[in-house]
């Protein structure tokens, strides 16, 4: 059973923000791989500590996990539930800011993860967003999509050499006199842009950083539940940086909905318009109607109301928490011929004050209004 994010920061759940991030400041650093060369114990409890920060610094993501626990985010959030499979790039990238200057200032300044290059600053190339549309078929079943990317990558054949103005640190060291006395702060080089090497030789085809441009075929899987405007990240398929020690950026893929001929999404729940004939109202009848995943027979009994609405448990759309499945919601309208013929036209005029026609609701037989605020309740 995973450990518990509070007791790996060392926190209570009433915790603030600034306490939250405070902690796990303190964690990062006492287990930095920097302070624990070679230490695979101290590498698991890093992980451990920004898995739990990427949760708890997040307001949403922590009123989840203090509702559901781990649950919340098995298979779907955090670095792909599970520290184990963290990518210690995605942790400096992304939380780098909490280490202020303990190690080197600005959370670019680490030496010790991925094998880095004797403390040159490892430099993200920038990101990519694409839009994939979805129908709702493939949201609720999930799908793996291929999409063609053109991304910025190292021309072959490129190479790179220590930036001479840093030393390969990716900083420079600045002194200024104030009336405190001498200060010295650490500035971003300029000539190698952070990175800590410039371009040493570069063929043709290749930009001033030695980058081309490529078409690439890029795998999405994407989880079904998905909704509009939701992003997923595919890690290191955005553009390349220049420099050796470099890690590409991250694909940014946001989900678009296409629209359903029949069917309307509100949140996990479908609704479906069925329209039925006054005789079918009467009689009753048995309909085969379009569900997300095929064709669901149901039954309306004689005497049917329009307004009626029949709930079909479970053949909404999973929820992408792993929590089930939303309902489809059949709304009912009896449909009124605008036209008739002479012989229609009479037997209605015959039955027109017949008491079987006349309107006569029973307490059970709710409004509009109520159905709709049952519907919401």
């Amino acid at each position: 059973m995973k450990k518990d994010f509070y007791e790996i920061l060392g926190i209570t759940k009433s915790a603030d923000a600034g306490e939250i991030k405070k902690a796990y400041r303190k964690k990062a650093i006492e287990f930095h791989p920097d302070k624990n060369p070679g230490n695979a114990e101290a590498e698991e409890k890093f992980k451990a500590a920004a898995e739990a920060y990427e949760v708890l610094g997040d307001p949403q993501k922590k009123a989840k996990y203090d509702q559901y626990g781990h649950q919340a985010f098995d298979g779907s959030g955090g670095f792909g539930g599970g520290h184990g499979g963290m990518n210690m790039d995605d942790i400096f990238s992304q939380f780098g800011d909490i280490f202020g200057s303990a190690f080197g200032g600005g959370g670019g300044g680490f030496s010790g993860f991925g094998g880095g290059g004797g403390g040159q600053r490892r430099v993200k190339g920038s990101n990519l967003r694409i839009k994939v549309k979805l129908t709702l078929e493939e949201i609720a079943n999930g799908v793996d999509k291929k999409v063609k990317v053109k991304r910025k990558v190292q021309a072959s054949g490129v190479s790179y050499k220590t930036c001479s103005t840093c030393n390969g640190q990716g900083q420079v060291m600045r002194v200024t006199n104030t009336i405190l006395g001498r200060m010295q702060s650490a500035t971003t080089c300029t000539t190698c842009g952070g990175s800590g090497q410039i371009l040493d030789g570069k063929p043709a085809n290749a930009d001033a950083q030695g980058l081309i441009v490529e078409d690439e075929t890029v795998s999405i899987k994407i989880p079904a539940g998905v909704a509009e405007g939701m992003q997923l990240k595919v890690a290191n398929k955005g553009n390349e940086a220049p420099g050796s020690n470099s890690i590409p950026g991250d694909l940014i893929v946001v989900i678009e909905e296409l629209e359903h001929e029949t069917l309307k999404r509100e949140g996990e729940n479908l609704h479906l318009d069925l329209y039925i004939s006054f005789a079918e109202a009467v009689l009753g009848v048995s309909k085969d109607i379009n569900a997300v995943n095929g064709k669901v027979r149901i039954k309306l009994e004689e005497g049917i109301q329009s307004g009626k609405i029949l709930r079909l448990k479970g053949k909404g759309i999973p929820s992408i928490n792993g929590y089930g499945n939303g309902d489809l919601l059949v709304h009912v309208n009896v449909w009124t011929p605008k036209t008739l013929n002479k012989e229609q036209k009479q037997f209605f005029e015959k039955n027109l004050t017949d008491e079987n026609f006349t309107p006569n609701p029973e307490k059970s037989d709710k409004s509009f209004f109520e159905k709709v605020k049952d519907m919401f309740s």
